[in-house]
């Protein structure tokens, strides 16, 4: 015989028995000494239930808590980031900003870089040519980017913009070999020229005589000659010295200070603004008056 259809207790007694086991239940709570303890029991009993039925809404408060720490994280990280990398701009001006105050010097055309909105900007992409050291900044024309504007990184200078589209821009970093910029060395004030060889962390400065004061360890600076990047910026660090008689100028090569290699964020510096210079009328002389 198909069981699938037989009937059940009827209704009556199962509700018999419920009011039934209420009854006692609420005899043995209200007139034993052991209802705490079989509530304990129960409640023991109970707790799995509890926590199965209260696991999916820990678990989706769990995942939306996380979720929110990592974005506030990531955008604290980010905030965190360009504030250094601003202030990395500030303080690689330190050492230049002393000497000034000590020598009280100021030199025509080569002022440094003015306190303003400075602009970070992201590197899209990197050219592969083997000697041309390009990038792509995600900042152009509509956010105020120039071409010959300066850019450095947290450690100095990366190189300067040399083409600029409405929402992009292409940078010539300063181991191009194409790439030259003015320098001055930091110990002695010599004057020099810095031109890149195609070569991530090597450069060359060219034009030096035998009898410059200049040595290993030296560090260079920008000196602001060439109109486009403000004096005071580290470019590089003299690495080795060669000095040949038959040749007429020695050969210095230098790493700079910047990871070009593995730049990913860079700082546009403002750009230097044109020195008027005061033009000197000529004094008439006055007449003297006749004895």
């Amino acid at each position: 015989m198909n069981t699938m259809y037989r009937r059940g207790p009827s209704l009556f007694l199962r509700l018999f028995l419920a009011v039934l086991c209420s009854v006692g239940l609420m005899f043995v709570d209200r007139y034993t000494d052991s209802s705490t303890q079989l509530r304990s029991y129960l409640t023991a009993a109970a707790s799995p239930l509890f926590y199965i039925a209260s696991l999916p809404e820990t678990l989706f408060s769990g995942a939306s808590e996380q979720f929110m720490s990592q974005h506030a994280l990531l955008e604290e990280n980010g905030r965190l980031k360009q504030k250094l990398l601003q202030q990395s701009g500030q303080l690689q001006l330190l050492n230049y900003l002393q000497q000034e105050n000590t020598k009280l010097r100021a030199l025509l055309g080569a002022s440094p870089s003015k306190d303003g909105q400075h602009l970070i900007a992201e590197v899209l992409a990197v050219y592969s040519h083997p000697f041309s050291h390009q990038v792509v900044l995600n900042k152009g024309r509509s956010d105020g980017v120039t071409e010959q504007q300066a850019i450095i990184d947290e450690k100095g200078i990366v190189g300067q913009i040399v083409s600029v589209g409405p929402n992009t821009s292409r940078a010539l970093l300063i181991s191009d070999n194409t790439h030259a910029i003015a320098v001055r060395a930091e110990r002695t004030g010599v004057r020099a020229v810095v031109e890149g060889l195609g070569q991530w962390d090597q450069l060359r400065v060219v034009h030096l005589p035998h009898s410059t004061d200049i040595r290993e360890g030296d560090r260079l600076l920008s000196s602001g000659l060439d109109g486009v990047f403000p004096e005071g910026y580290p470019v590089a660090k003299v690495i080795r010295i060669n000095q040949d008689a038959s040749q007429p100028f020695m050969l210095v090569y230098a790493e700079p200070f910047a990871q070009l290699d593995r730049v990913r964020h860079v700082l546009l510096l403002s750009a230097i603004p044109a020195v008027t210079l005061p033009i000197a009328l000529p004094v008439p002389l006055q007449e003297q008056p006749d004895a």
